[in-house]
């Protein structure tokens, strides 16, 4: 190791090599890092690490010990194209080509499909997803359009090896949203075909108005057929260009505005009421707080400070014991109120400051008038105690019931992310909408919505019980309409489930025993849920500029 330290000096910023740290286990691993930053204090040198394709919020300060310099990698120079007299440059480029550019640019999009004029995502790795869908060879299956299946090979890997099998659309608005569920930004990939046999094709089907019927085998898995109306084969087929990134509101997937300052941490703590946070990404709270130790909040109206005196004071003249606008919500200890970003601009902006904390790909900092932010808070003698958020817009054009969402550390994996999502569709069924979040999703925020959609749905089909002796019916439009989730997330959750199967000329769902056991042993350990009878919230028109 003193090598290794003492042979450090040569290491600079954008160097790669390998850094020591613990793994999940607490046994050593050495991954290759890269150097973002250096700095100097009395006696020793720091480097800032990012691991490569691990997740931002583990990036840290390291010691030279920790440096593997024997396996250092030198930054690369970018190679530069040499002008006509020999010297680095960029070569001026001529109208002729310029013209010629702007016209092979309107002819691609021109002939393309309607889908085409989009441009790809940027790769994120916290949220790629693998591709490698499996295919039994034991059934085949009738090849259907590539969009819903190449955006749910994207988002939803196959659980088991079985067959994946997806839902035709006879309308242009069924699958228009599909590929926007991709998160790692890669063209879509085609299932492919089986070999050796062959299937007559299904009749025209439509997308969201089969009927489902559910049976019981003997001796088997619980089942559910999904018979197809006959309709026209969408024109809409995807073309394999993703979406183009979404450059409005809190979220965006363009990191092309990342700089070496906005990727390190710039914050080491945050005291919020009785928790120390140890931040996970970079927010932007003024230069001057970010060489403190520690970060001082007021739990209740989220004002930083800059020491504990200070915070001390402010808690004497801060007359506020909840967040600021309606309590909409109260069950127990737990309370939602619901804050305009315009009437309460501080409070907002200071909470949108804290979130970037543990939200990578925030952007929505200042500009708060245009949303409306969900505080969940826990209750005790003190006040209510803030455990998470999430924010909408006023007006979405896309469907968007959810923005941001963030459960803050202390009361992750306590079942409180599941209870905001379910009370963001709580709020859609009182509007008599369906919604669905906004894109792209954070790696945690993927997971947790998986699970509630996926739960959601398993509740509904497995509630279904025989009417009159019939087999009952049920369409993914009335799935969609009982739990306001959109038909996209519907489509994909049973695609991810891997419930879709192909038999006798129809759509069928199968319910193994292991997806009802796994859903009931879920389901128990599930204890938060939202009680609609406790909820008092009428929505607004933001379409009327007055309600602003």
């Amino acid at each position: 190791m003193t090598k290794m330290a003492d042979s450090s000096v040569g290491v600079v910023e954008g160097c790669r090599l390998p850094v020591l740290r613990k793994n999940q286990e607490n046994e050593d691993e050495w991954p290759l890092a890269e150097i973002l930053s250096v700095k100097e204090i009395p006696g020793r040198k720091l480097y800032y690490v990012h691991y490569i394709d691990f997740n931002k919020r583990l990036d840290e300060w390291v010691t030279p010990d920790r440096l593997d310099v024997k396996k250092l990698q030198f930054p690369k120079k970018e190679a530069k194209t040499p002008t006509k007299n020999g010297l680095p440059g960029s070569r001026p480029s001529s109208p002729e080509s310029e013209v010629r550019k702007s016209l092979d640019l309107n002819l691609q999009t021109a002939t393309a499909p309607s889908r085409g004029k989009t441009l790809p995502t940027p790769k994120r790795k916290a949220e790629s997803v693998s591709l490698a869908t499996q295919v039994s060879p034991a059934t085949p299956v009738p090849s259907l359009p590539g969009s819903v299946e190449a955006s749910q090979a994207s988002v939803y890997p196959a659980v088991r090896d079985t067959n994946t099998f997806n839902l035709k659309s006879n309308a242009r608005d069924d699958h228009e949203q599909l590929t926007s569920l991709t998160t790692n930004g890669t063209a879509p990939r085609p299932m492919p075909n089986q070999p050796g046999r062959k299937r007559k094709q299904p009749p025209n089907c439509g997308g969201t108005d089969e009927i489902i019927k559910v049976f019981q085998y003997n001796n088997s898995p619980r089942c559910a057929n999904v018979y197809l109306q006959p309709g026209e084969d969408s024109q809409d087929s995807s073309d394999g260009i993703p979406s183009t990134p979404r450059m409005t509101g809190s979220l965006v997937s363009d990191r092309s505005h990342d700089d070496i300052v906005t990727r390190m941490k710039n914050i080491d703590c945050i005291e919020l009421g009785r928790h120390r946070l140890k931040p996970w990404y970079f927010s932007p709270y003024p230069q001057e707080l970010t060489t403190l130790p520690i970060l001082y909040l007021c739990e209740f109206c989220l004002k930083y400070l800059k020491s504990l005196k200070c915070l001390q004071r402010h808690l004497t003249k801060c007359n506020l014991r909840h967040p600021p606008g309606n309590e909409i919500y109260r069950k127990g200890t737990i309370s939602f109120f619901e804050i305009d970003g315009r009437k309460n601009k501080t409070y907002s902006q200071n909470l949108c400051l804290l979130a970037k904390c543990f939200l990578d790909h925030k952007t929505l900092y200042y500009d708060t008038d245009p949303f409306l932010f969900y505080v969940m808070t826990e209750y005790d003698s003190k006040g209510f105690h803030i455990v998470g958020y999430f924010s909408k817009e006023k007006e979405s054009t896309e469907d968007y019931n959810v923005a941001c969402i963030l459960t803050l550390p202390p009361y992750q994996r306590r079942g409180y992310g599941k209870l905001l999502i379910e009370f963001s569709y709580e709020l859609s069924k009182v509007e008599g909408k369906t919604g669905t979040p906004e894109k792209p999703l954070s790696d945690l925020g993927l997971l947790s919505y998986r699970s509630y959609w996926s739960q959601t749905i398993l509740e509904i089909l497995m509630d279904l019980k025989p009417d009159n002796g019939e087999r009952p019916q049920i369409t993914i439009n009335d799935i969609s309409e009982i739990t306001s989730v959109k038909k996209e997330d519907v489509i994909s959750t049973l695609q991810y489930l891997n419930l879709i199967n192909y038999y006798k000329g129809q759509y069928i769902l199968t319910l193994s025993e292991d997806i009802v056991e796994g859903h009931e042993r879920a389901m128990q350990k599930r204890h938060l849920r939202i009680d609609s009878k406790c909820l008092h919230f009428t929505p607004k028109d933001w379409s009327k500029r007055g309600k602003w």
